[in-house]
């Protein structure tokens, strides 16, 4: 995609890849150089200066990672779309359009063979230098067509949607991290979050340093080429697909704590409860994955937040009125051995930062994506450290992984806290799934598209999650793992290395000891996390 962009008289950026020669590093050229280029004949012309950004894989991010940020505009008034609308109408798609009326819905058609138009929208970023970009046509090589970019997003719905983003399946560990950690060990989860919030700024910087980008995986090819596109495109789907793993434990473990006794034969193996589940669960997110159109699940994810909020006023009232534990509990303040679990695990919870891009690139008011970030953080910086400490005092040390694992069975709070538990993974499984199966969908030959090979694909990747998950069913450790390893790197690591990358020579010198402090702290939790937690894993996990 070549993007025209007005730069200014004394200052011009070039952002280009070389298809023939199969070249994909970034050129962001000085101001001496634009210099001697400004001898071309249209250099005093106020759209002379180009930028070329011809993406490449994976295309599909942003409008596959959509599915997790626009679903709350649904709660906006009638008339407003609260999907945007994508596709081809060629015969040959993965997924053909449906309905195509109605504005709510959500169809992934196959990758376009040919040329085709793509119009993008006037860039409504801060940066001074952006002032606009033309009609181009672009070979697509895109299992979807990427939409215009679309700021349709209030600031009330982008704090909804930060929010839902953060306030996730991490919430349940909280109160394990501390048992692992002690309760000094929160000190950490207050830094963790002043850091993330910090490094989610640092992506909205970069986003507006050029036209053109709105994923992270652009952040990526903007800053390092495409080594650092395809780098962090796999680390953010390796990240997707560990919590689609996680998904299967989370349902498994509080299905087994509610029928303990189940068991089955299966092929002449003796399946407990655990494994039972796993696969009760992966066959009900099957027929999900398959689905056409996704919007459905769009609406029942949306109420992610909500139902984080009632499991964790469930658990308030198993103490608070049902006077459930708190009974001869020790408690511990610091627990140096341990902390290294406590790190993976508070990692995770903050770690937002794939979507934090289409966040920003969907807002009405791009300028109050802070304000955005900062409420997002607090409220879960709130919910984590109340769920956290409750959870901790009311078992003690006898907190398991999942806190719900500890509430009484019988209790009417208890079971509701479970099978809300249970259900909200079961809804956005297959939207967690989508950007994968996606970005694989991108890769088929043209002779082998069609609607049978998606579901091929997708229906291996919830095989591949339910055998990881027989595997290693180990919760707790495994999501210390994702924080450890992936979290450090999409939230602390990288923001800061593109940062540097994109903005070199114009940053001061408290900005560039900050991103190096904050790299240092993301490498030192990533080494010591990941040492501890596949240490667990393979000693026997939780």
């Amino acid at each position: 995609m070549k993007l025209d962009d007005d730069l200014g008289p004394d200052r011009e950026d070039h952002f280009q890849t070389d298809d023939e020669e199969n070249q994909a590093d970034r050129d962001f050229e000085n101001d001496d150089d634009d210099d001697d280029d400004d001898t071309d004949s249209d250099k005093n012309s106020p759209h002379s200066n180009e930028v070329h950004f011809n993406t490449t894989w994976p295309q599909t991010y942003r409008t596959s990672m959509d599915m997790l940020t626009s679903v709350s505009l649904s709660l906006t008034p009638t008339g407003i779309s609260f999907l945007k609308k994508i596709g081809t109408t060629g015969k040959n798609s993965f997924i053909s359009k449906e309905n195509q009326d109605d504005s709510n819905s959500w169809t992934i058609p196959l990758i376009a063979e040919e040329e085709t138009p793509i119009k993008q929208e006037q860039s409504t970023s801060t940066s001074p230098v952006i002032s606009d970009i033309k009609l181009v046509s672009t070979p697509k090589i895109s299992a979807i067509e990427i939409p215009p970019q679309q700021r349709q997003c209030s600031f009330v719905q982008s704090v909804i949607n930060g929010t839902n983003i953060l306030c996730g399946i991490g919430l349940m560990t909280i109160p394990y991290a501390v048992k692992e950690g002690g309760l000094l060990s929160l000190s950490l989860l207050l830094m963790f979050a002043l850091i993330c919030c910090y490094t989610g700024i640092l992506l909205k910087r970069c986003l507006e340093c050029y036209p053109g980008i709105s994923s992270y995986p652009d952040i990526g090819h903007a800053a390092f080429g495409i080594v650092g596109r395809l780098g962090i495109a796999i680390i953010l789907y390796m990240e997707l697909f560990a919590s689609s793993v996680e998904f299967l434990i989370l349902v498994s473990d509080n299905l087994s704590s509610l029928f303990p006794n189940t068991s089955m034969t299966l092929a002449g193996i003796e399946l407990g409860s655990h494994q039972v589940f796993a696969i009760t669960a992966a066959v009900l997110v099957l027929p999900t994955v398959w689905l056409k159109n996704l919007s459905l699940l769009s609406y029942i994810s949306v109420g992610g937040i909500f139902a984080t909020i009632l499991v964790s006023l469930c658990l308030f009232w198993v103490g608070a009125i049902d006077q459930v534990g708190y009974i001869n509990q020790e408690y511990k303040f610091l627990d140096i051995e341990n902390i290294s679990v406590s790190i993976g695990l508070f990692g995770f919870g903050f770690a937002g930062h794939a979507v934090f891009p289409n966040i920003y690139s969907s807002m009405k008011e791009p300028s109050k994506f802070p304000l955005v970030l900062y409420i997002s953080f607090a409220f879960c910086l709130v919910m984590y450290l109340s769920v956290g400490i409750v959870g901790y005092i009311m078992f003690g040390e006898n907190i398991k992984s999942q806190f719900t694992l500890n509430m009484p069975k019988e209790l009417y709070a208890s079971k509701i806290a479970i099978w809300t538990t249970v259900v909200t993974p079961l809804a956005k499984y297959a939207l967690t799934l989508l950007p994968i199966a996606s970005s694989i969908e991108e890769l088929v030959p043209s002779r082998l598209r069609c609607y049978a090979m998606s579901i091929v694909i997708r229906t291996i990747l919830v095989i591949s999650c339910l055998v990881v998950a027989l595997s290693f069913p180990y919760f707790g450790s495994v999501m210390a793992l994702i924080g450890s390893m992936m979290s450090m790197l999409v939230a602390l690591i990288y923001p800061c290395a593109c940062y540097l990358k994109l903005q070199s020579g114009r940053l001061s010198n408290m900005q560039i000891i900050n991103c190096i402090l904050v790299i240092i702290v993301g490498v030192i939790c990533a080494m010591i996390g990941t040492y501890s937690a596949t240490t667990r894993i393979s000693s026997g996990g939780d």
